[in-house]
């Protein structure tokens, strides 16, 4: 009889703690959801963004993308180190914009 009056507690005991667990879940849903409304809210106005592709011509695409914009960037701070002109530091920046198109082309050739 004394381990019916264990099994018994153990039972309880292990219902109580799912019955923690449920609870600490139900939570969490409910923060989630919260989450998602809040988001929604605030980003609900824009337009929802496309997947990606995934593809390794895209990828590649991504990639040489990322790398024109690194060594744009790496010119833009040498420019910005070298010379002290405002006028110059904006008149690079508009020019590597512009000129990026074909850096890319020269580039990344196929």
């Amino acid at each position: 009889m004394a381990q019916t009056g264990a099994r018994a507690k153990a039972r309880a005991e292990r219902e109580r703690q799912a019955a923690a667990a449920a609870e600490a879940r139900a939570a969490g849903e409910a923060r989630a959801a919260a989450r998602r409304a809040r988001r929604e809210r605030l980003f609900g106005w824009l337009p929802a963004r496309r997947p990606r592709p995934k593809s390794a011509l895209a990828e590649r695409r991504r990639r040489n993308v990322r790398i024109l914009v690194v060594v744009l960037l790496l010119l833009l701070a040498l420019v910005y180190l070298v010379t002290e002109d405002v006028g110059t530091v904006l008149f690079a920046a508009i020019a590597s914009v512009l000129v990026a198109p074909v850096v890319y082309t020269l580039l990344f050739r196929r």
